[in-house]
């Protein structure tokens, strides 16, 4: 039978409805029985115990909020009764120590991987176009059209059909996959990335760009690369190519550069690139997959559009999966700095080194200063879609979010654009927006991305594999074009965390092999938005 309540820690003074509770319903948590002030929607919150204003409010075991108002026992916590308030944090209090998982029967496991030089090794094959300034994004989508329909796809699409039908009054084609799937390479895929950035904001946004599209080139599912320059922005070619020695001073990786105020014509520059480019990808479709240890997975942690159930499913088995990879010998890195506001404290203990708890420290102050200076902060991160399924203060968002972390020691610390060294878990400073948080994770060498959601979001990247993973059954049956992996089970109680992170784990080899293929890729969803560091929530 399911539960109907869960108190995720014992010190809390909340707890959750894990389904629908009416209005003088009384629900028993073993020897304590509550009886509800007011109907309490799934995933929300009610008193374990009457609270008096000034109150602090506990979830996840830690200052996550305090009472604006009294708050009787069993009534439902809202914005209106609660304000957002965290711990504040000076620095280490105690060394955390860690018992790793038994990975036993993980750490001989591999996945099919295409191998680089550099010893990083892909879950994709990827020949990446890309502009290093926003005057050139219209050279590139003409690029993207001529490969899209010659090289990768010469078949029309379900929906072209469908439009088709509707104009000749006819009735609508049918297309199957095998129709679909007509690339002339096999081994390799074409991506093309536009932005608007490169030139006309800061010096200093252009540097990050160039350092983040050195990221992307550097990460083990590329090959290789087309870039197109202008000649006079901001984002010199000289620039990107330095960020990428920074990153790998003896890279392999071909990379094709074209300066169109040193080109000629557009016909000419875009005649060269095809011609160019075209070998370029050939030569790449000959890698193929090979047999690589899991510990080559690098998985980037996110969380978007979510829930009241998110910080006890999906981010908890995240969590347990990411220790189970720090056994491995593999490495995650866990992102979205303003939603780790409140549990500082936890991170720092974990880090395994003091420079690294200072650094970190630092990022986040600067990051919620420059917030604040633009006259927002933290506690405006919750979304109205997040409010509205219960999570409805910034710190108590954060405690959920940080569960994707596991409990493993922290060995490195990167600031945004930072290329990950350390197997294990790092934290990655990025904003909370999903798209810019996705392309901030790729470009640190993420092969896999693991996103978390309860409301459901389409989001993906050109370059890497990015799974859905919903916190919720209702949404993977409401959304199963979106959700690549459901956790509902554990708010049911059918499965345990451990039980979802190994059949996580199984699944992600899938993805890493090629087997199958993610919901955002078969949707073709390539976002990539840098991060510009103004402000982004």
């Amino acid at each position: 039978m399911q539960k109907k309540i869960l108190k995720v820690n014992p010190d809390d003074n909340v707890a959750v409805a894990l389904v629908d509770l009416a209005e003088g319903e009384a629900v028993t948590l073993g020897d304590l029985t509550y009886e509800m002030i007011k109907d309490i929607k799934a995933k929300h919150k009610f008193a374990t115990e009457d609270l008096s204003a000034g109150d602090s409010i506990m979830m996840y075991g830690v200052l996550v909020g305090k009472a604006s108002q009294p708050i009787q026992k069993g009534e439902v916590i809202t914005t209106g009764n609660v304000k957002h308030q965290s711990a504040k944090v000076e620095g280490k209090t105690e060394t955390v120590s860690w018992k790793a998982p038994d990975v036993e029967e993980w750490k001989d496991r591999t996945f099919m991987g295409y191998h680089r030089e550099d010893g990083q090794v892909g879950t994709e094959n990827v020949w990446l176009f890309f502009p290093l300034v926003f005057c050139e994004n219209r050279n590139v989508e003409i690029l993207k059209d001529v490969f899209e329909k010659e090289l990768l796809f010469d078949k029309v699409t379900k929906h072209q059909l469908l439009l088709r039908s509707l104009i000749n009054n006819s009735e609508e084609e049918m297309i199957t996959e095998e129709d679909q799937d007509s690339r002339v390479f096999k081994n390799i895929d074409v991506k093309f990335i536009t932005h608007q950035g490169g030139c006309g904001g800061i010096r200093q946004d252009a540097e990050a760009l160039g350092r983040l599209l050195a990221g992307y080139v550097n990460n083990p599912n590329v090959a290789g690369a087309t870039v197109l320059s202008l000649g006079c922005q901001n984002l010199q070619v000289q620039i990107f190519k330095d960020a990428l020695e920074k990153i790998s001073p003896n890279h392999k990786k071909p990379i094709i550069v074209y300066e169109q105020q040193k080109s000629g014509t557009v016909d000419e520059m875009l005649s060269g690139i095809i011609k160019d480019s075209y070998e370029a990808i050939k030569k790449a479709n000959e890698i193929e997959r090979k047999p690589a240890s899991v510990s080559k997975l690098v998985l980037g942690l996110e969380c978007g559009g979510s829930d009241g159930f998110s910080g006890i499913s999906a981010n908890p088995v995240l969590g347990r999966l990411s220790d189970l990879m720090a056994g491995i010998g593999g490495a995650t890195i866990l992102s979205e700095f303003p939603e780790l506001c409140g549990v500082e404290q936890e991170l720092v203990n974990r880090c395994v080194n003091e420079k690294d708890a200072e650094r970190f420290l630092q990022l986040m102050k600067d990051f919620e200063e420059s917030v604040v200076a633009a006259g927002s902060g933290f506690d405006m991160n919750p979304s109205p879609g997040n409010i509205k399924d219960g999570l409805i203060t910034d710190a108590m968002k954060s405690a959920g979010a940080a569960k994707k972390g596991g409990s493993s020691p922290i060995n490195d610390v990167l600031d945004f654009t930072e290329y990950i060294q350390k197997p294990g878990l790092n934290l990655l400073c990025t904003p909370g927006n999903d798209v810019e948080c996705t392309t901030a994770l790729v470009g640190s060498g993420s092969n896999v991305v693991l996103f978390t959601t309860g409301l459901g979001t389409p989001t993906g990247n050109p370059v890497v594999p990015v799974v859905k993973i919903s916190s919720n059954t209702s949404l993977s049956e409401r959304m199963p074009d979106i959700i690549d992996f459901n956790t509902g089970d554990v708010i049911t109680g059918e499965k345990t965390i451990d039980e979802k992170a190994e059949e996580l784990l199984e699944f992600i080899i899938k993805i890493a092999s090629g087997e199958v293929k993610t919901k955002a890729a078969i949707l073709n969803q390539n976002d990539f938005i840098p991060w510009r560091r103004g402000v982004s929530l």
